[in-house]
């Protein structure tokens, strides 16, 4: 009698628990639906990558498409000068010259950068300067500087950045240049990501596990500052801290992070698009996106 009980109670908690793992497939199913809908109406290609960084649930959607990174290979520019300085290659409290010529990467030639068209362009007045490597780092996160971020790839190396990033198992990323190399873009060369990668990065940097975790606090610090909130932060609630890096060309709009519950919890998020043709349209459906996979987050388990 008693080992017939037992057998009846194991029955029903695997039965139990077969229920809810199938609970959980089907909204997820019905999350991902509802996001192929909220972009299907808007004209472009659109990527999506979330994680959360207790449970390891995904939503995944053309996480393996490559994307025109823009400025959001400035996050793997930011985890490479960390992990250099973690080496003793530099300290960040080093100065850096302010200038402004480059070298192409196609055949060494110089080129400048223009302030009119640069995101941060109190920078350019500095110039002749020498400033803190971090501070540097800091606008080019923050205020998504390009003078900054050509100056930090000088200092660390684009070559470096990639390497860094198949260490960290991102195995699609690719960082070759600065910003505005002409003769790059002409020929192709450019910075591309795909969301599954960048999601990578933000998970591990969400559990500390980034060359270290106060290395991994230190640069969530300053992507929480982000100044450009139209996407992944536009319509969540108050009191939810995004720390994030944006990007954005012509016909592109990305976001990319770590989304910091009220509690505590975390997850990653990562927007992409291209061949937008309605920028402020395609914002608005990612913001929703965002809100869609906030509220999936937080639903009541």
């Amino acid at each position: 009698m008693l080992k017939a009980l037992t057998h009846s109670i194991a029955l029903a908690v695997l039965m139990a628990v077969a229920c809810i793992a199938d609970a959980q497939p089907q909204e997820a199913k019905a999350l991902l639906e509802q996001i192929r809908t909220t972009l299907a109406s808007h004209a472009g290609t659109f990527a999506v990558a979330y994680k959360d960084t207790q449970t390891g649930d995904q939503i995944l959607l053309n996480e393996r498409e490559v994307f025109h990174a823009a400025s959001t290979m400035k996050t793997p520019v930011m985890i490479e000068v960390f992990r250099q300085a973690a080496t003793g290659t530099f300290r960040l409290t080093d100065s850096v010259l302010i200038k402004n010529e480059f070298s192409s990467i196609v055949d060494g030639s110089p080129y400048r950068l223009n302030a009119s068209d640069d995101s941060e362009p109190e920078l350019y007045n500095k110039i002749g300067q020498r400033l803190p490597l971090y501070d540097v780092m800091y606008q080019m996160i923050i205020a998504s500087s390009n003078l900054a971020t050509n100056l930090i790839i000088d200092r660390v190396d684009a070559r470096n950045v990639t390497h860094t990033m198949r260490s960290l198992g991102a195995m699609d990323i690719e960082v070759r240049r600065g910003v505005e190399d002409s003769k790059a873009f002409a020929k192709g060369l450019n910075n591309t990501v795909t969301a599954f990668d960048l999601m990578i990065l933000y998970d591990q940097m969400a559990r500390g596990k980034i060359v270290d975790a106060e290395a991994c606090g230190k640069m969530m610090v300053i992507l929480r500052d982000q100044k450009f909130n139209e996407i992944i932060p536009a319509k969540l609630p108050a009191g939810v801290v995004v720390a994030h890096k944006t990007g954005s060309i012509r016909g592109v709009q990305h976001d990319s992070g770590i989304i910091i519950l009220p509690d505590g919890r975390r997850y990653s998020l990562v927007l992409l698009s291209k061949n937008l043709r309605d920028e402020p349209a395609a914002i608005e459906a990612m913001a929703d996106v965002s809100k869609l996979i906030y509220d999936y987050a937080t639903r009541p388990r």
